[in-house]
């Protein structure tokens, strides 16, 4: 994917299962919804791992160094680039009322 306008954009993008995204950081904060299935990030300076399924939202600030693995059934996520700074943590914000887990997962 190219590097983003400044400003906010938008995009929607799918994943087979077993995909991998290796280590890497972006200059923009990055916040993704999973449409369907699940994606599980890597988060290399906390040694955490935030599994993503249909309905949950990931705030990723920017130089946030992160991997990916999809899950078994592949994913769909819809992403939104914004001006570096706008996000200040990691945050997982579960969207499905049987994940009782609590937003917050890990501090930037």
């Amino acid at each position: 994917m190219s590097a983003p306008d400044p400003g906010k954009s938008a995009s929607t993008w799918s994943n087979g299962p077993g995909d991998h995204y290796p280590e890497h950081r972006h200059d923009y904060d990055k916040v993704l919804v999973a449409a369907s299935g699940s994606i599980t990030f890597r988060l290399t300076e906390g040694g955490e791992s935030i599994e993503l399924r249909t309905g949950d939202r990931l705030d990723l600030p920017a130089g946030t160094l992160h991997g990916a693995d999809v899950g078994p059934s592949g994913v769909s996520c819809r992403e939104t680039h914004l001006p570096r700074g706008t996000l200040s943590q990691v945050r997982l914000h579960v969207g499905r009322a049987d994940r009782p887990e609590t937003a917050t997962r890990h501090g930037a």
